[in-house]
């Protein structure tokens, strides 16, 4: 998770600059934070345009590791309508917590049944 406070008293272009990068790299879950997969390698690139964009005087940048399966409380209106999927694998990325979780384990399920009917 990158989430970031750009100041825009000096340079009111240099907050677009980083929303418009992080949006070609990762997925935008607030206006702000944005969330996305990444290798060490392509993490570290990441970093290293942003630290080109960024004041280090001014702006406020910040990158969190999250764990693959995340228990997340989501309250007030959502940035995606429920009808909005974002499929990776078979699994809707964008429903978190543990109704993925179940998701998830019940698709291991149905397939670790089909294999042993399969066998």
């Amino acid at each position: 998770m990158i989430c970031y406070d750009i100041s825009v008293i000096e340079d009111p272009k240099r907050l677009n600059r980083v929303a418009r990068y992080l949006q070609k790299v990762a997925c935008r879950v607030q206006y702000s934070v944005f969330v996305g997969q990444f290798t060490n390698r392509g993490l570290d690139a990441v970093l290293q345009e942003l630290s080109a964009i960024i004041d280090p005087k001014m702006d406020d940048v910040r990158c969190y590791p999250l764990p693959e399966q995340a228990d997340v409380v989501l309250m007030g209106q959502q940035l995606f309508p429920d009808d909005i999927l974002l499929i990776r694998d078979g699994y809707n990325l964008l429903r978190l917590g543990e109704a993925a979780v179940r998701d998830r384990d019940k698709g291991k399920e149905a397939e670790a049944k089909v294999e042993v009917e399969d066998d």
